[in-house]
């Protein structure tokens, strides 16, 4: 039997505190920067919206590969277009964006 390579999956999780309950500008934004996250490969972008909090988002970003993930690390650290992006996407939260990181154990249960 062949050794098979084990899918790694991170999953990012951006807590998003706005000033107020308008989308308009935040949304777009976000979908915007889609293609910087799948440019590394098997990525899951979503936005969760808190129905009981208008205010409060959660931008999930799942990447398959561990490799995935940490080259994206690099590329936000090194690259001044990425970094200007990011820079305006915090001028449209009104307080810091929380980041938790979170590897799938689901199929380590048995």
């Amino acid at each position: 039997m062949a050794n098979e390579a084990k899918t790694v999956r991170r999953i990012l999780h951006f807590r998003i505190r706005t000033p107020t309950t308008e989308t308009k500008q935040l949304l777009p934004f976000i979908k915007a920067a889609i293609p910087f996250y799948e440019a590394f490969g098997r990525t899951r972008i979503r936005l969760l919206h808190n129905v009981d909090d208008p205010t409060q988002f959660v931008q999930v970003v799942e990447y398959e590969t561990e490799e995935a993930f940490e080259m994206n690390r690099q590329r936000v650290a090194g690259d001044p277009t990425l970094r200007a992006f990011l820079q305006t996407w915090r001028t449209l939260v009104s307080q810091a964006i929380e980041i938790d990181v979170y590897e799938d154990v689901t199929d380590a249960i048995e």
